[in-house]
């Protein structure tokens, strides 16, 4: 008999023709280590959160979307802002020319996120925000405009994704050094326990490390290590694992291999209840890896847009039989620009297909006891752990960006996967394989330039209304702790309500800390 050709899938685990039995399924839903899901009757109990990631141009033009969304049926907002709003610069500042409302939302005051959420109860609806390095800004804000509608802030609920690390590992959008950004975050965990106890302080990401190309092996080990480094930040601050640990949430690719996606996800929660076990968690609660599942812009191509549709459907399958708590959908139109209106739709109705319509979420961990994902499950674990291992021992997660090994690990993922398209080994639809001529009729959603000057002027009339001696005062009290040992997350606050702009605030800290090169 001629010799079978060997198949591996993206993470480079060879897949066999065949698979026996490997496991007994003793393991219950909503037990430890998670492997079946964070809830016993998990989608039967409750679906997962709907959400649809969306911003730009201005705050008043995003608030018109969000009202859309929500008129829809998603069930939680996701907010994109804009690059000068991530990385701590006004509209006006010269670096941020060509960029303002671009890729999400120009947020430079308390003003912009009142019309942002203009109509829109803080207290009745969960917000994620999508933001790492001003994350602490972008919460104030939130929070000062929750005091403003009257909410009760143990009531308020969302995430910032406030995850610097894969920022030095895969992204790019930081601004102050590892040492004092930890610090940033650490200051958020230990002010939410207290104030806001329903906020995911956190969303460790490994979204943005699949899309700098990562493996799915590669995506949880690189996350759950930064993870690991979080968690004791704060446990060498004097923090609670068991109270802190409950906060902490996860943000997840989803890509077209769906036996792998699936796998990646079980292994993902079964690695954390184990790390967090033996970083003493004692509460099961701080031990479940709860995450949030966006589908994988990076496999979303310009041509033949509308295959897109399909790909993001079966992405969607894999993070509901996976296991997800939250799920964004992207728009077939990505790879050519913004989401329009009917694309959003499109993306919102594939999830509520998939919820109302396929069966998928009618009984927990459908998946369960396949010989396959089971074996699969296994070996991306103990792929994962050979590299959490390498980085331990190199003295953590920090360390390990420090000296670069994450971001080699990725960029010779990245090249080897563009390589295996280029050859034809991988077969990617409409791109290297069932081609076509094609005249784009897919409409462009586009941003003008005019929205800067709009931002700029409206940024020059509040500083004119403002107490200026208060911001003065609420810029030099941010200065002189950030010294210190004083949390942050108070001062903040009245700095904004005092109608300080991000930009001042963060090039405050940047006189502080300086900025990471």
């Amino acid at each position: 008999m001629p010799s079978e050709k060997k198949i591996f899938n993206d993470s480079g685990i060879e897949v066999k023709a065949l698979y026996q039995q490997s496991v007994e399924m003793k393991e219950l839903p909503g037990e430890f280590p998670f492997t079946r899901g964070v809830q016993p009757d998990m989608y039967r109990g409750k679906l997962w959160t709907m959400r649809q990631y969306a911003g730009f141009s201005t705050a008043e033009e995003s608030n018109k979307r969000y009202h859309y969304l929500l008129s829809q049926g998603v069930s939680g907002l996701s907010v994109a802002f804009d690059l000068p709003t991530q990385i701590g610069y006004d509209s006006d500042h010269a670096l941020s020319e060509g960029e303002v409302g671009k890729v999400g939302v120009a947020i430079d005051s308390i003003k912009d996120m009142e019309i942002l959420f203009d109509g829109i109860q803080l207290e009745t609806v969960s917000t994620s925000m999508t933001i790492n390095s001003t994350g602490f800004i972008l919460l104030a804000f939130y929070v000062a405009l929750a005091k403003k509608q009257g909410a009760d802030l143990k009531k308020v609920a969302g995430t910032i994704q406030n995850d610097i690390l894969k920022e030095y590992a895969a992204r790019g959008t930081y601004i102050y050094p590892p040492k004092p950004s930890m610090r940033i975050i650490t200051d958020i965990f230990e002010w939410c326990a207290a104030e806001l106890p329903k906020w995911n302080t956190i969303s460790i990401s490994g979204y943005h490390i699949r899309e700098a190309g990562s493996t799915a092996v590669q995506e949880i080990a690189f996350t759950l290590s930064n993870g690991k480094a979080y968690v004791k930040a704060a446990l060498d601050k004097g923090m609670d694992i068991n109270v802190f640990g409950k906060r902490l949430s996860f943000f997840f690719n989803a890509h077209n291999n769906l036996f792998e996606e699936i796998a990646k996800f079980r292994a993902a929660r079964r690695m954390w209840a184990k790390m967090m076990k033996e970083l003493g968690a004692t509460d099961d609660k701080a031990m479940m890896l709860r995450f949030h599942t966006q589908t994988g812009g990076s496999t979303l191509t310009a041509q033949q847009p509308q295959n897109n549709i399909s790909r993001v459907t079966i992405q969607t399958l894999a993070a509901v039989l996976g296991g997800t708590q939250s799920l964004h959908t992207n728009g077939f139109d990505e790879a050519l620009s913004l989401p329009t209106e009917q694309a959003a739709k499109i993306a919102l109705r594939t999830q509520q297909i998939v919820a109302f319509e396929s069966g998928t979420p009618d009984t927990v961990d459908p998946l369960a006891g396949s010989f396959y994902v089971e074996s699969l499950t296994n070996e991306v674990e103990a792929e994962a752990w050979k590299l959490i291992e390498k980085i331990d021992a190199m003295g953590g997660s920090v360390s390990a960006i420090e000296q670069g090994f994450m971001q080699d690990e990725i960029a010779r993922s990245a090249y080897d996967y563009q390589r295996q398209i280029e050859s034809c080994e991988k077969i990617i639809v409409g791109v290297n394989k069932f081609e076509s001529v094609e005249t784009h009729d897919t409409p462009g959603f586009k941003i003008d330039d005019s929205i800067r000057q709009l931002q700029s002027d409206k940024l020059q009339q509040l500083k004119q209304e403002r107490d200026n001696e208060k911001v003065k005062k609420s810029l030099q009290a941010i200065s002189q702790a950030a010294s210190g040992t004083e949390n942050l997350m108070p001062l903040v606050i009245t700095a904004v309500e005092n109608y300080c702009s991000l930009g001042e605030i963060a090039d405050t800290l940047r006189a502080v800390y300086g900025e990471y090169k």
